[in-house]
């Protein structure tokens, strides 16, 4: 263990006060033990304060939560919202750094213990791990749009795609309660400037892809228009946000190497596709209803 973060952690374990990890689940019965199972194992006694907040869910997402014997506090609430959940979850817990985790990734506590490290050494307030996407058993389609979409200036540098972002004392106090948005991560990333966001690249998150290309224009759908959705609610952070971005490397890159050149049509093919389907849907934005994959939520057989 290296010297900062094992100072870290005997600091953190004599104040008394864990760190905090919020996850806000809807219907997750499939894949809520793989998460807590990777948060859990090997994690020492009090060194973990997990709330789960069960938002409008209709399966045993609770029931799974709350067999692990204490170490897992379980919040139900009937309205589905997961940036009600993430309120929820907030004022449930005291320690930081805080992490707030999506259900469906795999966080082992090394990670979370390497970000935490990283957070005291360089007194960073906001942090995310190092995206491990899963593509197990997903299409050539997929498989192709994500050969482009990882290689994205935006997702390289984190706190986006990947499920996970962490935030010190000092991070969390940059905003108050999560507005009702549907990409409270991109909401998040966009309060703190490049320099201000870190990025762990020794921790990983174990991401799963979807499996087939209608999965996968589901979600891209939804994260489309949770970007959108913030353009129009915080036009000046958006700004900000869009002024730091640049494809140009990218398109550089593609353009030099002819063997990217069909995934990079169907990228396109797939971003033209999403737009449209936002659009639609943002004319009933009050009613929208969380587009999810549930191909990527059903176990590989290895």
């Amino acid at each position: 263990m290296p010297r900062s973060e094992r100072a870290y952690g005997v600091a953190a374990m004599s104040t008394g006060v864990p760190t905090s990890v919020v996850i806000a689940a809807h219907n997750e019965e499939a894949v809520l033990a793989r998460c807590l199972d990777a948060l859990l194992q090997d994690a020492r006694p009090g060194e973990l304060e997990i709330v789960v907040v069960c938002n409008g869910c209709t399966d045993r997402t609770a029931d799974i939560a709350r067999g692990y014997d204490g170490r897992v506090e379980v919040v139900e609430v009937a309205k589905p919202s997961k940036t009600g959940a993430l309120n929820l979850g907030d004022a449930r817990v005291q320690g930081f750094p805080r992490y707030y985790v999506d259900a469906d990734v795999r966080l082992p506590i090394e990670s979370i213990r390497r970000i935490r490290a990283r957070l005291a050494e360089v007194r960073a307030p906001a942090a995310s791990p190092a995206m491990s996407l899963d593509l197990r058993g997903c299409s050539l389609a997929v498989r192709a749009y994500y050969r482009i979409w990882l290689r994205l200036p935006y997702v390289r540098e984190g706190m986006i795609g990947v499920g996970v972002y962490a935030l010190s004392e000092e991070g969390r106090q940059r905003f108050g309660p999560f507005p009702d948005v549907i990409a409270d991560d991109g909401y998040v990333r966009m309060l703190f400037s490049a320099c201000e966001r870190i990025h762990v690249d020794d921790a990983p998150v174990r991401i799963y892809a979807p499996r087939r290309l209608s999965g996968l224009i589901r979600i891209k759908t939804r994260s489309r228009l949770g970007r959108d959705q913030l353009r129009r609610c915080f036009p000046d952070l958006a700004e900000r946000e869009r002024e730091t971005k640049s494809y140009r490397s990218v398109g550089r890159m593609v353009l030099v190497r002819p063997w990217l050149w069909p995934a990079a049509i169907l990228y396109a093919a797939v971003v033209v596709q999403t737009r449209r389907r936002a659009r639609t849907q943002a004319a009933s934005i009050d009613e929208y209803v969380w587009e999810s994959d549930q191909s990527s939520r059903v176990p590989v057989r290895r």
